[in-house]
């Protein structure tokens, strides 16, 4: 029950069943200053949701979004959008010339984007946004010859572009984003006068214009074909005038209020009139009207055919009960201009089967005429599916019963029905019917709810805050549980952490104990809701139920709480969420007080230091100071001298301060190293200025064999003697770069300048390297006896092989030459190698 006078209240009523809002005083311009405007929001059934006073500026209109979101435009042009329990939720601005020119008026609307809002400014021009969820304000062209609002005007939505349809007396004009353009329907002839009222139907097929004369124009919204043209009688505009969808029939009809008499008017010269006892105002829908006032709430609608065969058999006094609850319009007021429902006798399919059951619960014999009738008809398929689609245009549960066990009833006769069709509708309609209920309010018919489908209403139970009924069709229609109860139970705990009055410990307990490992549910979602209604604690204790740290770590940082945040994030093993809260800590906290947190978690300290030594290397020296770790700082020392330092001067000295770190750090070897590499540094420099060639960044061994192969042998020699390095490594490095540089005289010279301290193999190895053999053979002599056969083998001579293994009687080394024969040329050899090997086996 609505308790005030819905006439002298701005009114918004959502389709499909949805909420009514009201604003009391809202449009008295001379109303007490200290009277403020009240809004109040009703369910469909007339339960108070909530009512509160408007404290911000003047309303020009109201109206609720797709989503159930009550829009509240301003005289200024300023949007406020609050929810079903009135809680403010945002507000946008229609634009800097709405606001100059004022707001004359406005009208809300539905299109494939979203919901939109359409204005008529002072200036009498038009801004529109399609969708108020992504806001693009556009500004339609300027109507000709309109100094003074517009008779009537309305929003068309035509091949996903919006359109304003407007009347300017007797001139009718379509604007869309770029032109406007004058038209004229077709049909109405010379008795047009001025247009008063614009009715759209609820898909945008449809358009009906009242004229001043009384008469409705009915036709396509391009205006190219009539439907129809009725004359009402009525020169007086109707307060509220709008179409009426019937989606089983081709019949237009539109319905009008003039004070308390409701004018309905079709295909036909007659007109339905209803009076009504007190003010009302429609609601168009997809498949009818609500008619909607202060004490009622009624659905105007077209009798479907199914139940239009069904009463006609009904006895005498259920018809005129039937009758008369549609004249009177009371609780599912039908389409009076249905004629089917009057005629009697009627024997259609469903409307037999119906009573053949009846008189089958009655255990009497006209139950088998009646079925003996339908299947002389080869009816029985059809009157059960009439019998089942007419449940569904039912809204007392019994008669859906009835209908229902009829439909039973005769499948019971039929052996190849399919079930399907029988038990959707069974589940559809205890889903409707659960919220047909007064304490829910959302009063759907069958069309509507198949138009609207059972997710969407699943969405406006939870906007309602209606879980458990929720979570219960969800579980009926066996609806996923991602997609149903996990969804609805992750609502209600985004509802709860809003109770303010119960304390965190109580709340995040029963969250956890309803929710538990319900796969699908992010207690960082959760979280994220309380911390936004300002309650931290509570959200940092439902944040210890969510198994994702990754989830986890980014709320904690937002919430300030940078520490914890680090904890999570090295208890992941995630190096990249650790990396991602120390670069925020980095970045909120003075550098001090950044180093003494890493000091205290070791991980963490760790990957900053790898993040340091690849991008921020001075950063890296401040920690490694902070530490007092002169290690460290000397390992840093002698990497920076090479990757930064571009000087000698510069590279010498970051080295000694390497050297004075390694001493503080009492490591005498890395000390002692360090100075050696200065020393060599500077004889690479050196050198370097004298040869011209590039030595620095070479090593000691790189820099002996490039100084041998330029033929600096003193030099060389030097760096032999200065650095102290060991003969045998000196002798490999000078051979190589002789052998290298092909310089075999010096070779030689060098082989006989003293005893070779690696022996004279590798003079034989290298040789054979650089291919050459000759020079190879001059060494074989002097390489002790054990390597001589391998010697042999390396420069090709197997004859003295032969003699090397046969003095040594070494039957191994014997096969081993044996192997590297060929049958064909080494024939002697092979001889030769048998005899051998025969005497080594006699002795």
């Amino acid at each position: 029950m609505i308790k005030e006078d819905i006439s002298n209240c701005l009114i918004a009523v959502a389709p499909y069943g949805g909420p009514i809002a009201l604003m009391i005083n809202g449009s008295r311009k001379e109303k007490a200053p200290n009277l403020r405007p009240v809004v109040e929001i009703y369910s469909s059934s007339g339960n108070r949701i909530i009512s509160f006073p408007w404290k911000s500026g003047i309303v020009v209109h109201i109206g609720w979004t797709i989503v159930e979101d009550l829009l509240f435009i301003q005289d200024d042009g300023t949007v406020l959008i609050h929810d079903i329990f009135g809680t403010f939720k945002r507000h946008f601005s229609m634009g800097n010339e709405v606001l100059q020119n004022r707001v004359m008026e406005a009208k809300i609307f539905f299109t494939p984007y979203g919901s939109g809002v359409a204005i008529l400014t002072g200036a009498f021009r038009f801004t529109l946004a399609t969708n108020i969820d992504d806001l693009k304000l556009r500004r339609f062209p300027e109507v000709p010859g309109l100094q003074h609002p517009p008779t009537c005007w309305a929003v068309l939505v035509q091949d996903r572009q919006t359109k304003i349809v407007l009347a300017n007396g007797k001139d009718l004009f379509i604007l869309d984003n770029a032109s406007c353009r004058a038209v004229t329907p077709p049909g109405l002839g010379p008795q047009a006068c001025t247009f008063t009222q614009i009715a759209i139907s609820f898909n945008y097929k449809w358009l009906a214009l009242f004229t001043d004369t009384g008469n409705i124009w009915m036709g396509s919204s391009s205006l190219k074909d009539k439907l129809c043209v009725v004359d009402t009688n009525l020169q007086t505009p109707p307060k509220q005038f709008v179409w009426c969808n019937r989606p089983k029939s081709n019949n237009p009809s539109v319905v009008g209020i003039w004070d308390k008499l409701l004018l309905i008017a079709g295909n036909s010269k007659e007109t339905i009139k209803f009076y009504q006892d007190e003010d009302v105002h429609l609601v168009p829908e997809v498949d009818g009207v609500r008619i909607i006032s202060s004490s009622s709430h009624e659905f105007l609608h077209e009798v479907p055919r199914q139940i239009s065969h069904e009463c006609q058999i009904l006895p005498k006094e259920c018809q005129k009960l039937y009758i008369r609850k549609m004249q009177h319009l009371e609780s599912s007021k039908r389409n009076a201009a249905c004629q089917d429902i009057f005629r009697i006798a009627s024997m259609a399919p469903g409307a037999l089967l119906l009573e053949a059951h009846k008189e089958y619960e009655k255990e009497s014999q006209k139950s088998d005429e009646y079925l003996r009738e339908i299947k002389e008809q080869n009816l029985l398929f059809e009157a059960v599916e009439q019998c089942i689609e007419a449940a569904g245009n039912e809204y007392e549960p019994e008669m859906q019963k009835s209908l229902l066990r009829a439909a039973s009833f005769g499948k019971c006769f039929i052996s190849n029905f399919p079930p399907d069709t029988f038990v959707k509708m069974a589940r559809d309609l205890r889903v409707l019917n659960a919220i047909r209920d007064y304490t829910i309010g959302i009063p759907l018919s069958y069309p509507q709810y198949k138009q609207l489908t059972i997710e969407v209403l699943i969405d406006r139970l939870v906007l309602r805050r209606l879980y458990p009924l929720a979570i219960n069709i969800c579980k009926y229609m066996k609806i996923s549980e991602f997609q149903g109860a996990s969804r609805i139970l992750a609502h209600w705990a985004c509802y709860k952490v809003q109770q303010k009055e119960e304390p965190d410990d109580s709340i995040a307990r029963a969250i956890n104990n309803k929710l538990g490992d319900t796969p699908g549910i992010s207690y960082s979602e959760i979280a994220a809701k309380a911390y936004e209604c300002g309650r931290t604690e509570l959200a940092i204790k439902l944040l210890e139920y969510e198994p994702r740290s990754g989830e986890q770590v980014p709320l904690l940082l937002k919430m300030k709480r940078s520490q914890l945040a680090l904890l999570k994030a090295i208890e992941s093993g995630d190096t990249d969420l650790v990396y991602t809260v120390v670069t925020y800590l980095k970045n909120e906290m003075n550098r001090g007080d950044f180093f003494m947190t890493l000091q205290n978690q070791p991980v963490a300290l760790s990957l900053y230091r790898q993040f340091c030594k690849h991008q921020e290397p001075e950063t890296l020296k401040d920690l490694f100071n902070q530490d007092d770790n002169h290690q460290e700082l000397g390992n840093f020392y002698v990497r920076s001298s090479y990757s930064n330092e571009t000087t000698i001067e510069g590279r010498v000295a970051a080295l000694q301060n390497a050297v004075d770190e390694y001493n503080k750090a009492k490591n005498e070897f890395a000390a002692k190293i360090t100075e050696e590499q200065i020393k060599l540094v500077r004889c690479q420099f050196r050198l370097q200025k004298e040869s011209g060639k590039t030595l620095l960044d070479l090593s000691l061994h790189e820099t002996v064999s490039t100084l041998l192969l330029e033929s600096k042998h003193k030099q060389a020699e030097q760096l032999y003697k200065d650095f102290k390095i060991p003969d045998k490594r000196f002798w490999w490095l000078k051979i190589t770069a002789l052998a290298k540089k092909e310089d075999w005289e010096e070779l030689e010279r060098f082989s006989k300048s003293k005893k070779s301290p690696i022996g004279y193999m590798p003079f034989v190895e290298i040789c054979v390297k650089h291919h050459n053999k000759y020079e190879a053979k001059k060494y074989v002599a002097k390489v002790s006896p054990e390597q001589k056969v391998k010697g042999y083998i390396m420069v090709g001579d197997l004859e003295q092989a032969v003699e090397a293994a046969t003095e040594r009687k070494n039957e191994s080394e014997l096969n081993t030459i044996l192997s590297k024969c060929t049958s064909a040329s080494d024939q002697l050899i092979i001889e030769k190698i048998n005899r051998a090997k025969t005497q080594i086996l006699k002795k």
